[in-house]
């Protein structure tokens, strides 16, 4: 990582202007359908320029400050994770020729280059994670090309929101490594750190200018201050011995009670890769598309296996959901599936609180008469 430098709020566009001319599509922070998201964007104008959020259990709102800042904000719904792992995407393809027969067809992956403004370090950490699953575990191509095209400019988070807890993952809200450019801002502009060679070329083509121990020292502080802001947390970052010694623990019935099984911690969750193929069939049977589809460990089709389910009740669908995430994730991929980043927290209709749930099956007494 270079030497800091300083870039003015108003040539923040230059950034924009440097990524254009070397053939990225860039998407950045946009508030639409009351969220912040990632959408294309050409012009810093988009960007959510005084906006904030409030987010607690079951809750997501975004209102005005008066703040000159784009990145006041902690999370919106989704990180990268749907521009590299697509909700829906097409596989294979498979038509009739003149004689009838089947023709097979490989669907060509996406290598078009993605530049993503915003990122924060939570999401960076997914991002590995998501790596270490589709890149070296299953050896995934379209992940791969459109991962291989992706230019990365986090931002370094000076605000966080209730419902975040990535200091006790280890994972926020500094980001450290695998980025290409780092942003911390400021009122008048913003740090510019770079993390890689193409970082450093595009740093070339901007008006930098020489930090002061003044904003260097602002910055630290206000990332400083998004930690202690953080008063949820897990109650260690290796929960699979306890997690695993727990399974009849009486608390997974109870958060089954009010657990919908929606889906909608998975579909959030940065980390998640869960998914389902299927075949998509033309009307007239000529041609058909072979699809990998977003899935979730609380469907009910997902345990699916040989003419029985392997998990039919809820309790056992987040049971498994959780001791995936926090336990067996070490054994596969070296560390926890949790990033701290709160999501599956906010956007829960209910608000069952992962953090809550964890410290009370791994901190609490069994009640005598049940099974450790």
């Amino acid at each position: 990582m270079d030497d800091t430098r300083f870039l003015p709020r108003q040539a923040l566009q230059t950034l924009l202007d440097a990524l254009h001319r070397q053939g990225y599509r860039t998407l950045g922070p946009v508030v639409q359908d009351a969220v912040v998201q990632y959408l294309d964007i050409d012009s810093i104008d988009r960007l959510p320029s005084g906006w904030t959020d409030d987010q607690a259990p079951g809750r997501y709102r975004l209102s005005r400050v008066d703040s000159p800042r784009c990145f006041a904000w902690a999370t919106g719904a989704q990180a990268l994770k749907p521009h590299l792992f697509h909700a829906r995407e097409v596989l294979w393809n498979t038509r009739r020729d003149d004689a009838g027969k089947l023709v097979f067809g490989e669907q060509e992956p996406d290598v078009r280059r993605l530049a993503v403004i915003g990122v924060r370090a939570c999401d960076l950490a997914a991002l590995e994670l998501q790596d270490r699953h589709f890149l070296h575990a299953i050896k995934d191509p379209y992940y791969g090309a459109k991962r291989q095209g992706l230019f990365v400019v986090a931002v370094h988070c000076a605000y966080s929101a209730d419902t975040c807890f990535c200091a006790s993952t280890g994972d926020g809200p500094r980001a450290t490594h695998g980025f290409d450019l780092a942003l911390s801002e400021l009122d008048d502009g913003y740090l510019v750190e770079t993390g890689s060679d193409r970082g450093r070329a595009i740093a070339t083509q901007l008006p930098l200018q020489s930090a002061t121990s003044t904003q260097v020292h602002e910055a630290a502080a206000a990332i400083t201050e998004a930690a202690n802001r953080q008063f949820r947390q897990l109650p260690s970052t290796h929960l699979r011995d306890v997690l695993f010694d727990r399974l009849q623990h009486p608390r997974w019935e109870e958060v089954a009670a009010r657990c919908l099984a929606c889906g909608n911690c998975t579909s959030v969750c940065p980390t998640c890769f869960c998914h389902a193929e299927h075949d998509d069939a033309a009307l007239g049977g000529s041609t058909s598309q072979h699809l990998r589809e977003w899935d979730s460990c609380f469907s009910e089709g997902h345990a699916y296996l040989h003419g029985f389910n392997v998990r039919p009740d809820t309790h056992q669908r987040y049971r498994q959901w959780m001791t995936h995430k926090l336990g067996s994730w070490h054994d596969q991929y070296g560390r926890s599936g949790c990033v701290g980043c709160g999501r599956c927290i906010t956007w829960c209709p209910v608000g069952i609180d992962i953090t809550e749930e964890a410290n009370a099956i791994c901190t609490a007494d069994v009640p005598q008469g049940e099974s450790p």
